[in-house]
């Protein structure tokens, strides 16, 4: 790989093939990052094509930029001074002799200046036209422009303009509930369902002035809502000779507050008819604004009508899901948008597209689950990615990278392929368990506990059952053997290398009777105490004040072998910022230990008297000084993350040492302070 800059660049060499889309094209650049950057270089690779790839000061070492041939600096971390900067990109493109662009999702992808800019400049595209891209942008005209072409469109109003009186007069026409979406822009902003006439005043106000604040445009119009929706969305191909075919249906309706989380093709609710019928259906709509490339016509169907299905919107782009159409299909989509960039005629008719078996994908983000999926952050200090027949793993991980606040927290997505549904299930729930980010909160226990949900195993699904499902889940606490893991291997690093004398191994040997090596450890129950007495290969062990138990450990490396009581586990072990991340079977755990010096008046509140990070972020307070005496409930830090403030107080009353000042960056479950316990917090009364 060649790294360069805005003030120099490499000379282009042309890569010579058969292949006319590889002539045509002999460098295209990425214009994206994380894990969709990786996956499009890596069809370019195959097809023989020199990838360049663009990158923000914050993403200097990333995946993408190690994988490509040539890699060109646009800015600052800022997206709006890097990634979303049309000039910059367009300039790397012209420098690098980059004859298109691919845009891979989010960022520019969908912006119709970029495609026009790109277009002036004389560099394809690898997506449709300026025009499909505007007409598809904007969901009034979209419909309209749909409607026309006689794709199905939920019942609603649907005009420029339109006035929060007018939108209140319609609505009793088209039916409650009514569903309020703005014109410009998604990801559910702005969207309110209103189920009372008396309601709708008061949701179209808050609408619009949502809507105008993320996307500088207040536009609204009304929709029926329709009862126990389900999301499936269709995946369309066209090129520039007027060939335009369909790649079978995706399921998306597991989705929380319209993200989605777990996708698969093809869906469990259609039948063979429907699914020509909605087929069609994008297809149509492809041809209502010229499209060509890859793009996905996304309809909303009723659960309880599947035959029944409407128009939601098309996303002129290449999706996050896209992965099961190519594992159900056997075809490559971005190999496609090469080719249909580069002038070629679909080859492929679509009675000749078959969909074998079911796949079936869940994303991994960086987010906890177990607090209300706050975004969380870190380093990768240790991975561990599934592999074998029928899986496949598109990330933007690696050993080292920096997941921080600055772009989506999508890390990666899993997928699973197999002869059907129940078998992709068992698999993408197999395979999760064999995935691991060490050093980084992630959403895959959570993925597991919906893979595992009877509806979802039975297909019975709607874009409201995660949402639903939410309060079921509780996050896995460390179980005691995973506590144990932890203590022992501690307690293996404390053991001298080569030959020792007797007193400097921690075998707990004394003259008379043996002291057991003590470690202590942070969980959310509080401080637990392992404490060992032996050798690795013959020791005890006691958790607390439970029983001893027969223990044995080995550690290589990263991995740690421990057998209590003669059952074996195998973990993966990494270290973080004080923190012990353990990956086995049972899943990823991270615990801490803790100096005893921390300790006063026992471990009563040990555990709760410690305030950490909730997420990565800066702090922007602190409210006291150490050795200040404070009273339960009082602030003590202010967090800022992701533009929220989070204000953490003492649990109970007494002491404060404090660990960070005001302007610190700091990291989820780093330590800020601690809360001695007074003795009037600790007994129940004055001492």
């Amino acid at each position: 790989m060649t790294t360069t800059t805005a003030e120099g660049y490499d000379d282009v060499d042309t890569l010579d093939s058969s292949d006319s889309a590889v002539r045509l094209f002999h460098t295209v650049l990425v214009a994206n990052r994380g894990e969709i950057a990786v996956r499009v270089i890596r069809t370019l690779r195959a097809m023989g094509i020199r990838s360049v790839a663009v990158y923000s000061e914050a993403d200097a070492d990333a995946r993408h930029v190690r994988e490509a041939d040539v890699a060109v600096l646009l800015g600052p971390a800022a997206a709006r001074e890097s990634y979303l900067d049309i000039g910059k990109v367009v300039e790397a493109a012209r420098r690098t002799g980059a004859q298109a662009v691919h845009p891979g999702y989010g960022f520019l992808s969908e912006n119709a200046n970029f495609a026009a800019a790109l277009d002036e400049a004389g560099i394809a595209f690898l997506g449709p036209s300026a025009r499909a891209i505007e007409v598809m942008g904007d969901k009034i005209t979209a419909k309209n422009a749909v409607a026309a072409f006689d794709v199905p469109v939920v019942p609603g109003t649907a005009k420029p303009g339109l006035t929060d009186a007018e939108l209140i007069a319609a609505a009793d026409d088209i039916g409650y509930p009514v569903l309020v979406k703005p014109s410009a822009g998604g990801g559910g902003k702005g969207m309110r369902m209103v189920e009372d006439p008396a309601e709708l005043p008061e949701a179209l106000v808050s609408a619009r002035r949502e809507a105008a604040s993320a996307f500088g445009d207040d536009t609204l119009f009304l929709e029926r809502f329709v009862l126990r929706p389900r999301h499936i969305e269709v995946q369309v191909l066209a090129d520039k000779h007027g060939n335009v075919i369909h790649l079978g249906e995706r399921e998306c309706s597991l989705q929380r507050r319209h993200q989605k989380v777990i996708e698969e093709a093809p869906s469990p609710l259609l039948d063979p008819q429907t699914r020509a019928r909605i087929g069609e259906a994008a297809c149509n709509t492809a041809r209502s604004v010229d499209y060509t490339g890859a793009g996905t016509v996304e309809f909303i169907v009723s659960a309880d009508r599947p035959d029944e299905f409407f128009f939601m919107e098309m996303n002129t782009r290449l999706q996050v899901e896209h992965p099961v159409t190519e594992m159900v299909t056997g075809l490559d989509l971005v190999e496609w948008q090469v080719r249909v960039a580069a002038g070629e005629a679909l080859t492929l008719a679509q009675d000749a597209i078959t969909m074998t078996g079911h796949a079936i994908e869940a994303r991994v983000y960086a987010e906890d689950p177990g607090r209300g999926f706050l975004p969380t952050g870190g380093s990768v200090v240790d991975l561990v990615e599934p592999t074998g027949a029928g899986v496949r793993v598109d990330s933007g991980l690696r050993v080292g990278t920096v997941v921080g606040s600055d772009y989506d927290p999508m890390l990666a997505k899993v997928i699973v392929h197999a002869g059907d549904r129940r078998a992709a299930l068992r698999g993408l729930d197999h395979a999760l368990s064999q995935t691991a980010v060490l050093g980084v909160v992630t959403n895959i226990e959570f993925a597991r506990f919906l893979l595992a949900d009877p509806d979802v195993v039975a297909g019975r699904l709607d874009t409201g059952l995660l949402d639903r499902r939410v309060e079921d889940f509780t996050a896995a606490e460390p179980s005691p053997d995973q506590i144990v893991a932890a203590g022992v291997y501690r307690w293996l690093r404390r053991w001298p290398r080569g030959a020792a004398d007797l007193w400097s191994v921690p075998t707990g040997w004394r003259v008379g009777a043996a002291y057991p090596t003590s470690i202590r450890l942070a969980t959310a129950a509080g401080a637990q105490h392992v404490r060992i007495t032996g050798r690795p290969e013959a020791a005890t062990v006691v958790l607390e004040d439970g029983e001893p138990r027969s223990l044995s450990a080995a550690l290589s490396g990263a991995e740690l072998r421990v057998t209590i009581d003669g059952r074996g586990e195998t973990y993966r072990i990494a270290e973080q910022d004080g923190h012990l991340w353990l990956a086995s079977s049972s899943g990823v755990v991270s615990i801490r230990e803790v100096a005893e010096v921390n300790v006063r008046t026992g471990d009563a509140h040990s555990g709760d008297a410690e305030l950490t990070s909730p997420m990565p972020g800066s702090v922007i307070a602190v409210s006291v000084e150490s050795g200040a005496v404070v009273a339960s409930g009082t602030t003590i830090v202010v967090v800022e993350a992701m533009k929220m403030e989070h204000a953490l107080t003492a649990p109970v009353g007494g002491t404060v040492d404090i660990y960070v000042s005001a302007g610190d960056q700091v990291k989820v479950d780093q330590l800020l302070a601690t809360v001695i316990p007074s003795e009037k917090d600790e007994k129940g009364d004055e001492k």
